[in-house]
């Protein structure tokens, strides 16, 4: 049989093209809101908020790039192309991949040194930084995704012949050592980083607040806002580190053990969950953050000007910022809640 050709039934076939026509669509207008939403308050934007745009970019560049050519092969009951598609698919679908986990690595590295400064309001991460980081994120995914094109790993068809991924069952005698050093740097050492930084995080927050018992009845105030950011902070690692590590578990599987013994249905099933996490961190945003719901209300009613826009000040609501940005707070006795909302970072919204 072709190794192009699909080995799922047909209405299988359609359903997964179905399933993933949608998961394109909410994940190129999710994405795309995440971003106009930046653009339209870039001249406002923190230095560490630069960090969530460049994660919404890395899952619209996977809905956009992969998605369609999935769903159109899907349909036409084989991977279409061939081997060139099928390196290309693969290619990209590793590149973002790995430049979202570590847009995530490195986003949790700032927020825990943000959570060791919360008594600074001198703590800054100058824009140049970030920038630099972000280039560090694409050219460490880059790297990867080439190393199976210089003949360290390999691409190929995944076992149901509809996508294309590395080729776990061929790198069981070579490729051996890019598999290990793939799943060490770019899943176990990331998780573990991601881990470890939001125990910190949890950890400083408690010993903060304690401290600030002493001094404030307001800073519990600063300290819940901390506490917001933390969530949706996890919730996003959460929602990527949990959509690929199904994936990751058959993908070992196939090293480990004979590929053939997994069924295609099964095997269909981590992959097209994997595909998902492009989706979330939109929807999270939206969940949690009353602002982030009000600039898409205000997309869809044309609302162009801050001046004709309401604006909400209410030190409860949730933003975006929540998660990236650098929080300035005056932990002093004789502080204002004017002051406190003052040295919040707003962002979309």
């Amino acid at each position: 049989m072709d190794m192009y050709t699909s080995t799922l039934s047909p209405a299988l076939d359609i359903g997964t093209g179905c399933y993933l026509l949608f998961l394109t669509v909410l994940s190129i207008v999710g994405n795309l809101l995440v971003i106009v939403t930046a653009v339209r308050r870039s001249s406002k934007m923190r230095p560490p908020e630069l960090l969530c745009v460049n994660l919404a970019v890395t899952d619209l560049g996977a809905a956009v790039t992969m998605y369609p050519l999935a769903v159109a092969s899907a349909w036409s009951h084989r991977w279409l192309g061939g081997d060139i598609t099928c390196i290309y698919y693969g290619l990209v679908g590793f590149f973002f991949g790995v430049a979202s986990i570590m847009n995530l690595v490195v986003l949790a590295v700032v927020r825990f040194i943000v959570s060791l400064n919360l008594q600074s309001p001198n703590e800054k991460i100058s824009m140049s930084k970030v920038k630099m980081l972000c280039l560090w994120i694409w050219f460490y995914a880059l790297v990867w995704s080439l190393c199976p094109l210089l003949g360290w790993g390999r691409y190929g068809p995944e076992p149901f012949g509809l996508s294309c991924s590395l080729a776990w069952g061929q790198m069981k005698t070579e490729g051996y050592s890019f598999v290990i050093s793939m799943f060490s740097f770019n899943l176990i050492i990331p998780t573990a980083v991601i881990v470890c930084c939001y125990f910190g995080i949890a950890i400083n927050l408690y010993f903060t607040h304690k401290r600030s018992l002493k001094n404030s009845n307001r800073v519990p105030n600063i300290v819940k806002l901390h506490r917001r950011l933390l969530i949706i902070a996890v919730l996003i690692s959460i929602g990527f580190i949990g959509c690929w590590a199904p994936y990751g578990m058959v993908s070992l599987w196939s090293i480990l053990q004979d590929s053939s013994t997994i069924p295609p249905e099964v095997s269909l099933l981590p992959c097209m969950f994997a595909k998902s996490s492009t989706v979330y961190n939109p929807l999270i945003y939206y969940i949690f953050s009353q602002n982030f719901r009000r600039e898409v209300k205000q997309l869809r009613l044309g609302c162009h000007s801050s001046n004709s826009c309401p604006v909400t000040t209410s030190i409860n609501e949730n933003s975006i910022s929540m998660v990236c940005s650098t929080i300035k707070p005056q932990i002093e006795a004789r502080s204002s809640l004017l002051e406190i909302m003052e040295s919040e970072t707003e962002y979309l919204g």
